[in-house]
């Protein structure tokens, strides 16, 4: 499940594609991304981590895209915000990790289910960028 705090990133990102390279203070981008506004600065830290915001400071400062909307995947972001996209960790392809109470994940029915699902999630947000996301209506 996208936590809140995923979606406020998608939705802050997507404004910050949106202006293209017009820097947006955090005040304004809050605004058009109907995030709240400390939440949103913690987000942007995370982001910018992450390499998909630039940020500086001052007068003629504010925030905008590291990289090319192009050049951004929905899934990426999804995993810098709230890590793999699969549900359970013996699904994972990047976080794989056994389930405790598992005696053969090789034969688990369970294990197989959730990495069918993990592929199929991957599937639509690996291959949308948020230059797609960003001008959808």
């Amino acid at each position: 499940m996208l936590s809140m705090k995923a979606k406020y990133a998608l939705r802050a990102l997507q404004e910050l594609a949106r202006s293209g390279e017009t820097r947006l203070q955090a005040h304004e981008l809050a605004h058009r991304s109907r995030t709240p506004g400390k939440f949103l600065e913690a987000i942007l830290v995370d982001l910018r981590r992450a390499g998909f915001v630039d940020s500086r400071r001052g007068p003629s400062g504010g925030h905008t895209l590291a990289r090319a909307a192009e050049r951004i995947m929905i899934g990426d972001v999804i995993r810098a915000i709230d890590g793999p996209l699969a549900s359970v960790r013996c699904a994972s392809v990047s976080a794989y990790a056994p389930c405790q109470d598992c005696p053969d994940p090789a034969s688990c029915e369970l294990r197989t289910l959730m990495r069918e699902t993990r592929d199929a999630v991957s599937h639509v947000l690996d291959r949308r960028s948020l230059r797609e996301f960003a001008s959808a209506a």
